[in-house]
Formats: C-alpha cells, sequence, structure tokens
C-alpha cells in the first residue's frame, strides 16, 4: 500500500508542458547536414601514397580488434567520391563535415612530404561539394595520427603541438581555396585521450599510465588547437574555425 502511495505521489509531481511549434523552431542560420571521419569511411588504408595510421597499426594487430575488422575498404569512400556526393545531394543534405587524414596527405606527418594523390582527393571532394551546393565543413583532426608521428611519442611529445600547427597551417593553404566553408580543429578530444591513453580502448591502445598519459595528451591537444586557431587568425583568413 505505501509502495502504491509512493508511486501515485510522484506520478502527481510529473508536469508535461506542452509548447507551440513556433517555441520548439530551431533558431534561423542552423546548420543541419551529416558527419563522417577518414578512417571510418575511406578505406583504401595503403594506396596512391597514403601512409599507415595509428588505428591501420591497432587493427592490425591479432586479436586486437572484433572479427578482426579493420578499416581497410570501410565504405570504400575514396573509389566511391561521386556516387557518395551524388547520394548527399539527393538527400538534400545542406552541410558535410568530413575530416581530412592526415597520412593521406603527408604520409610521414611532416608537410615537406605531400602526397599530390591524397591532395587532389580532397581537393576533388571539396570541388564536388560546392556543385552539389553542400557546404564543406571540414576538422582537420578526426583520431587517425600517422604512424611516424607516434613512433616520435604520438600526443605525449611535446613536439606535438608544433606538428599539428605546421600541418594545419599547410592544410589552410591547400584546400580553403577549393571550397572549405568552415574549419574544425579536433573531433572529440576527449576520446583520444581518455580512451587512446587510459582505457586503451581507442588508437593508440595504451593503458599503461592512466594517470598520467590521458592528462600530458590533454595539455598538448590544448595546445595544438591553439596554436592552429592562432595560426588561421594571423593569416587573415576569413572562415570560421573553432
Amino acid at each position: 500500500m505505501a509502495a502504491s502511495s509512493t508511486r501515485s505521489a510522484r506520478s502527481e509531481e510529473v508536469k508535461v508542458t506542452v509548447r507551440s511549434e513556433e517555441e520548439l523552431k530551431f533558431p534561423d542560420g542552423f546548420t543541419w547536414g551529416c558527419a563522417t571521419a577518414a578512417y571510418q569511411i575511406e578505406g583504401a588504408w595503403c594506396e596512391d601514397g597514403k601512409g599507415p595510421n595509428w588505428w591501420d597499426d591497432m587493427t592490425h594487430e591479432p586479436g586486437r580488434i572484433y572479427k578482426g575488422h579493420t578499416g581497410d575498404v570501410a565504405c570504400d569512400h575514396y573509389h566511391r567520391l561521386e556516387e557518395d556526393v551524388a547520394l548527399m545531394k539527393q538527400m538534400g543534405l545542406p552541410a558535410y563535415r568530413f575530416s581530412i587524414s592526415w597520412s593521406r596527405v603527408f604520409p610521414s606527418g611532416a608537410v615537406d612530404e605531400e602526397n599530390a594523390a591524397g591532395v587532389a582527393f580532397y581537393r576533388r571532394l571539396l570541388s564536388l561539394l560546392k556543385e552539389a551546393g553542400i557546404k564543406a565543413m571540414v576538422t582537420l583532426y578526426h583520431w587517425d595520427l600517422p604512424s611516424a608521428l607516434a613512433a616520435k611519442g604520438g600526443w605525449l611529445s611535446p613536439d606535438s603541438p608544433g606538428w599539428f600547427e605546421a600541418y594545419a597551417a599547410r592544410c589552410y593553404e591547400l584546400f580553403e581555396p577549393h571550397g572549405v566553408d568552415s574549419w574544425i580543429t579536433f573531433n572529440e578530444p576527449w576520446c583520444v585521450c581518455a580512451l587512446g591513453y587510459a582505457a586503451g580502448a581507442h588508437a593508440p591502445g595504451r593503458t599503461c599510465d592512466p594517470g598520467s598519459e590521458p592528462y600530458l595528451a590533454a595539455h598538448h591537444i590544448l595546445i595544438a588547437h591553439a596554436r592552429a586557431y592562432r595560426a588561421y587568425k594571423a593569416a587573415g583568413r576569413p572562415r570560421p574555425i573553432g
């Protein structure tokens, strides 16, 4: 009886507020679209000069990933570029957020070793999006650090903010003239730090020092974001970046 009375009292406390459709509208300028990550959709993991990244390394480690799944092919977006953008247009997407694979454009991570095929791929994507009337929102880093930089310490290295700043600055030069509408520096840095350097569920899969490494990685990523942002603004570039 007591339990029943409690449930009755609680139900009486619940109040539902019905709002008009006008109140529930998104504000003018709200951007709709869809989002992807390079490793999640591109495939072509070692084609046309692309270097490996630490997700390639982690997924190719025997016994590491469920049923040995990898992103080697994924959605095969690299080979289905025109078809995929046509589908986006058919869906009526006003905006598309995608990420650049650092190691596809710079196989070693260093900007003095540029991969022309990688550059051409993203320029073609930007051109197709522009033709389709879809805003291009570009993420510079969605978790896929080049293996060569991972071998130098990854985000634990004090040099990592400099690596990222140089990479970002060159991407601005390479791609903004071809139709970038806005820039994002890092996608969900918490995942890189906590899942990559503590839980070990994301690349680089480290669990050896969860009391220190995630915080050091976060420190360097915050600095990397700030340096990339300031480099963009210092160059007088006009697009939104955050």
